[in-house]
């Protein structure tokens, strides 16, 4: 069922009986907002943890909330794939924006991603020094490096940017084929490391900047390469983010993810700080076609035969259809006219 397709009398029925009550409007709100738990949930409308899972329920059970599991947790979000969604997507925006138990709410769940921001920020700055060995820990990074590579190509290009720049890797492993060169990390433990690293390696056509992937501070449309490297594991929005760095992509030019597949190693969330246990191949590929852009290559890279406690990681390499014409204007590469 699409968005525009109809609802049958039963379940618009069970949609609006769903929705039709205080507390469940205001989850409705918060999860138009962001992906949360129900541990989230319960912080911010100061419930029961069993009350917001009775809550969730229901508004699953009619459609207008999905369900993702993830090894232990699970996040919930407002559906948008069909017309029970988008009934829930229309009555969260009649909402009246001012009204005070609603703006606290959303006091609450910035909060609520403050703590989980701080609890990254954190781990970066406890194991910023560490953070290429910790890499070793899954599958061999010279695999991940030179299967990147082959994934961008040999053909130099003038601007590269890379998000959640750690210690400036990504920067350093394409050094010999941007002109200039952008990463953005919001530690600044990370930046320090970074800076060390692309000094000693003598990478000089490029610099590290505190940002956030959410709001990058780059115009759109600027770089020829957008690298988002093991960076999604640990946002809470990582669709947000990706439609961020499609915005940076210029006309004809790629973004790269690189993360996790899929696992249940519960460990790296409550040691590590990752707030996802991976990513399947349509999760990502279908943030980037949102975001405008075409899907071109998906490769997985699983661990050694035989090895154990090590994860498979997937490349997504997405292109902006665009192309520039004349007068700065833009047009899709299939327009003919």
């Amino acid at each position: 069922m699409t968005k525009d397709a109809p609802l049958a009398l039963d379940p618009l029925v069970a949609c609006l009986k769903a929705a039709g009550e205080p507390s469940r409007l205001r989850i409705l709100a918060l999860l138009a907002a962001s992906d949360l738990t129900v541990k989230d949930l319960t912080a911010i409308l100061g419930q029961s943890q069993p009350r917001i899972s009775r809550h969730l329920k229901l508004l699953v059970e009619a459609g207008v909330v999905r369900r993702y599991p993830e090894g232990a947790w699970a996040y919930y979000r407002l559906a948008e794939d069909d017309a029970a969604g988008a009934l829930g997507a229309a009555l969260v925006r009649r909402l009246d924006t001012v009204d005070g138990v609603l703006s606290r709410d959303r006091q609450r769940l910035e909060a609520v991603k403050r703590a989980h921001a701080e609890t990254a920020a954190s781990y970066f700055a406890a194991n910023a020094a560490s953070w290429d060995r910790l890499r070793s820990l899954h599958v061999p990074e010279e695999a991940v490096e030179a299967a990147i590579r082959r994934a961008v190509g040999t053909r130099p290009f003038s601007g590269f940017l890379d998000l959640g720049t750690g210690t400036g890797r990504m920067l350093e492993l394409f050094a010999d084929l941007y002109d200039r060169g952008v990463g953005i990390d919001a530690s600044q433990p990370m930046l320090a490391v970074a800076r060390a690293n692309l000094d000693q390696k003598g990478v000089a056509n490029v610099q590290v900047r505190h940002g956030d992937v959410y709001a990058l501070s780059v115009p759109h449309g600027s770089f020829d390469v957008v690298a988002i490297h093991q960076v999604l594991h640990f946002l809470d929005d990582p669709a947000r983010a990706v439609a961020e760095a499609a915005r940076a992509v210029r006309p004809g030019g790629r973004l790269l993810v690189v993360d996790f597949a899929p696992h249940d190693l519960e460990f790296l969330r409550a040691e590590h700080a990752h707030r996802r246990l991976g990513f399947s191949h349509e999760q990502v590929a279908g943030w980037l076609r949102a975001a405008g852009l075409d899907v071109e290559r998906i490769e997985d890279l699983a661990p050694p035969a035989g090895s154990e406690g090590q994860l498979t990681v997937t490349l997504w390499l997405a292109r902006d259809p665009r192309f520039e014409v004349a007068g700065d204007k833009t047009r899709r590469l299939e327009t003919t006219a």
